[in-house]
């Protein structure tokens, strides 16, 4: 029987695809320590649960196709703290920020269309773009200059007749690149100029480690409303990455009747899911405080830890909470399926995402990897040593 083309264009996930080999290795008694994958230790905020204790209806109905009021609601409050004004109707509710993805794509993407987005990126863009018949045209960048990518020449000579949309991720997903505002404005320019749409995941808009830097979003430039898309989710920002609960919002009212018929087509977002994650957005700013001085710790312990291991290459991320580092290995895939199989310290070994799958250039992140530090701090320590003594064992076979 034959499957699409589509699908097999697309790869599988580089943070889940060693599960096989960790499911043996913790058969075999070893601990493994992950900074493999994006998932926030921070505890939920109590208000996702008291909600959920709370909820009484008898019966549990189909919510709204565009996503329940109180949702919505309290989404265009948090915007108009950050001086963003919207309304109801620029506003849907997704299952995550990854099916408001694939719904954006699926309404500007056309089979043999182009999206420009800065690699290394996240990997499942890759999927979702491909499930559309398009491609990514990447901006290239590298871990000797930080990569960095916000330079209008470079961006300007990947658009061509078959480009549909500028993608960011701001802070960055896997680099912990953040814009500066006078980035961010240049680029909404350019996608004003040749009449693109500016695509923001902005999933870790809260998690910016500079002092007094202010939230920045796509958001902000009204004068580009046609343009600006901006995906957003409650995962991240609230540690509630199992709620699924994400949004589309733009002001281009065509664009979002269009995708208005993908949310009918799925008929609607779990409503409990809906009522809880609304709650959310009632925690203070001093939730924000404390999260992002617990990121910071972590982000300045791998930075120093990376730092002191020869030959590795990266440079100190401004937000997210991930890294993305050239090391001194020949193949980073290879080295982690060993770290899996054949090494330990103490029963102890550790994970990470390779970083081949975040390009879309082919050979591109060989050496690289990404690390998401969502370990508590003595954890996170070790695991970092165990990055260490893997590289100086693995070199030595």
């Amino acid at each position: 029987m034959r499957f699409s083309s589509k699908v097999k264009k697309c790869g599988l996930s580089p943070m889940r695809k060693f599960h096989p080999y960790a499911v043996a290795a913790k058969e075999a008694g070893k601990r493994i320590y992950h900074l493999n994958i994006g998932q926030p230790d921070i505890a939920t905020p109590p208000q996702y649960f008291e909600a959920v204790r709370s909820f009484h209806q008898p019966v549990l109905a189909y919510a709204e196709s565009p996503g329940m009021p109180v949702l919505i609601d309290a989404i265009l409050r948090y915007y108009g703290k950050h001086g963003m004004q919207f309304s109801a109707g620029d506003v849907l509710i997704t299952t995550g920020g990854s099916e408001a993805l694939q719904i954006v794509f699926n309404c500007i993407l056309d089979d043999g269309d182009e999206i420009i987005i800065p690699e290394p990126f996240y990997p499942n863009y890759n999927t979702m773009v491909n499930t559309c018949g398009a491609v990514i045209r990447p901006i290239h960048t590298s871990p000797e200059d930080g990569y960095f990518y916000a330079d209008r020449a470079r961006i300007e000579a990947a658009i061509n007749e078959r480009t549909r949309a500028i993608m960011c991720t701001n802070p960055g997903n896997p680099t912990g690149n953040v814009l500066s505002p006078e980035e961010m404005r240049m680029i909404a320019d350019v996608a004003k100029e040749h009449e693109l749409f500016l695509i923001g995941d902005e999933a870790y808009r809260e998690f910016v480690y500079e002092e007094d830097a202010p939230l920045r979003s796509m958001g902000e430039f009204a004068d580009a409303a046609e343009n600006v898309i901006i995906i957003d989710t409650v995962s991240k920002r609230f540690s509630a990455c199992g709620a699924r609960i994400g949004c589309i919002i733009s002001r281009n009212r065509e664009l979002i009747g269009e995708a208005l018929k993908y949310c009918q087509a799925r008929l609607s977002v779990a409503t409990l899911d809906q009522v809880a994650s609304a709650a959310l957005y009632d925690v203070g700013p001093e939730y924000f405080t404390a999260v992002k001085a617990e990121y910071k710790l972590r982000r300045d312990t791998v930075v120093s830890k990376l730092k002191s291991i020869p030959g590795v290459i990266c440079e100190s991320p401004k937000g997210a909470f991930y890294i993305m580092a050239a090391l001194p290995v020949d193949d980073a895939d290879k080295f982690q399926q060993w770290l899996l199989t054949d090494f330990d310290d103490n029963g102890d070994t550790v994970m990470f995402a390779p970083g081949g799958p975040f390009y879309a250039t082919p050979g591109k992140g060989r050496n690289e990897i990404r690390i998401a530090y969502v370990l508590k701090q003595k954890d996170l320590e070790r695991a970092m040593d165990l990055l260490a003594l893997g590289i100086e064992a693995y070199n030595k076979r």
